[in-house]
């Protein structure tokens, strides 16, 4: 097939566009800068994934569409929870509830698949993180070395964007950074992207910051009730999560996460 026999993408990425495919499948096109072997790579992941019994999308075959590589996914209905709880703030107490308990179910158990561990891709993003200063970035690989290893599965990227609401359940999607280590880490990350959104959200109305915290609040409160203690160590996870986000290159970003990183220096 071409790419100018497929209609209009559904949806559009950072990697890839998204395309309605055969019945019950959609496509997910990478941009031609991408080799195949980021195709091959998350057919990888997302077979480990589906493994694991959790509510995500079926993977299917890898596609070559004009000469770019795609990989074929379980169509799953449904807008994203951060979508529909723009269109519903009050449903935010809800939402952040099901969040902490999707994330919570993921961390429940070991598992054994082929990721990479989460240690060693925080410490790349560090080490490609142009914006920290040498010393920080020194600081923040040791805090790294001295945090505790995990056997869990991490998504990498939990928010509410990657929360389909389909039915019968919810379904995460986005599985592209997933890695096996510490929950709290994980947790970590989530945690860094609502504090960071609200932090940086300036010029958006007051209701929006308030229910981004709200969220943020209610998310962490509810996590911790169904899988207590070890807080000190995901506070601990915070700042290190932060300069490994700032790789990311994320317009707006950078003073809040250098200053979030920071606190790794002595004072």
């Amino acid at each position: 097939m071409r790419a100018r026999d497929l209609d209009q993408p559904i949806a559009v990425g950072g990697t890839a566009e998204v395309y309605a495919w055969e019945p019950g499948w959609v496509l997910k096109l990478y941009f031609e800068r991408y080799e195949t072997g980021i195709a091959e790579f998350e057919h990888r992941i997302a077979s480990a994934i589906c493994a694991t019994g959790l509510p995500v999308p079926a993977v299917g075959e890898i596609v070559n569409v004009s000469g770019r590589a795609g990989l074929l996914y379980q169509k799953c209905e449904g807008e994203s929870m951060g979508d529909d709880l723009a269109k519903h703030p009050w449903r935010v107490i809800s939402y952040a509830r099901t969040l902490a308990e999707l994330q919570a179910e993921m961390h429940a158990k070991p598992i054994q698949a082929d990721l990479a561990p989460l240690r060693r891709r925080l410490a790349h993003k560090i080490q490609e993180a142009k914006p920290l200063p040498e010393d920080l970035r020194t600081t923040a690989l040791k805090a790294l070395e001295a945090m505790p290893d995990g056997d869990r599965l991490c998504h990498g990227d939990f928010h509410p964007g990657n929360i389909l609401l389909s039915r019968p359940e919810p379904i995460i999607i986005d599985w592209i950074d997933a890695s096996i280590g510490s929950p709290l880490a994980d947790v970590a990350r989530t945690s860094i992207l609502a504090r960071g959104l609200a932090a940086i959200e300036t010029q958006a109305a007051w209701t929006r910051r308030f229910g981004i915290r709200l969220l943020h609040a209610v998310y962490l409160h509810r996590y911790f009730q169904l899988r207590p203690g070890r807080y000190d160590e995901y506070r601990r996870w915070l700042p290190i999560v932060a300069a490994a986000r700032l790789s990311e290159g994320v317009a707006g970003w950078e003073n809040w996460l250098l200053a979030q990183a920071g606190g790794l220096l002595p004072r």
